[in-house]
């Protein structure tokens, strides 16, 4: 299933059915992710595909967060372990762990990069106005990657910047 297309048929707003999945937005939609017991968020526009955790293609003295490449369709995807990157705590590989391949589009080209999380938990409506500044203290997650926090509940949602994410490679991939 691409979850892009999918994503991009749903009004902004309303409930709506396609392909028998029930959708109901109000706002923008985030799709929310483990990483250890926290649970981060990406804008689901962004995602091009949910693909199950397989060894990557190694890559010679890269960083050890880098865990390789994929050929996804024709395209080589490198691969980033989001744990390891952020010193959340050391990977365990299991049977939901999952890489998410995020696709951004600047003015002159398109960067693909796959991420490797815990498990990816759910699709979260937000407005803008839910959205509060991360607090400005240290953190595993450095601050220029943080769109904000979001309550869901008892729990605290982190949104993490999908454009700053695919720049933080940019000096060591490729």
């Amino acid at each position: 299933m691409d979850i892009q297309m999918l994503a991009a048929e749903v009004p902004v707003e309303g409930e709506h059915s396609l392909e028998g999945i029930d959708f109901i937005t109000s706002g923008d939609q985030y799709l929310t992710f483990l990483l250890a017991d926290e649970q981060y968020a990406v804008d689901i526009l962004c995602v091009e595909e949910i693909r199950s955790w397989e060894n990557p293609t190694r890559i010679p003295n890269s960083p050890c967060y880098i865990k390789g490449v994929i050929n996804m369709r024709g395209i080589i995807v490198p691969i980033v372990d989001l744990r390891m990157k952020f010193n959340i705590s050391s990977a365990i590989y299991c049977e939901t762990t999952v890489v998410i391949v995020l696709t951004v589009e600047t003015e002159d080209k398109t960067r693909t990069i796959g991420f490797v999380v815990d498990a990816v938990s759910d699709v979260l409506n937000v407005e803008a106005s839910d959205i509060k500044p991360a607090p400005a203290f240290g953190g595993c997650v450095p601050q220029n990657y943080l769109q904000g926090l979001v309550n869901v509940g008892e729990n605290v949602v982190t949104l993490l910047n999908v454009n700053v994410l695919q720049e933080i490679e940019k000096h060591q991939l490729i």
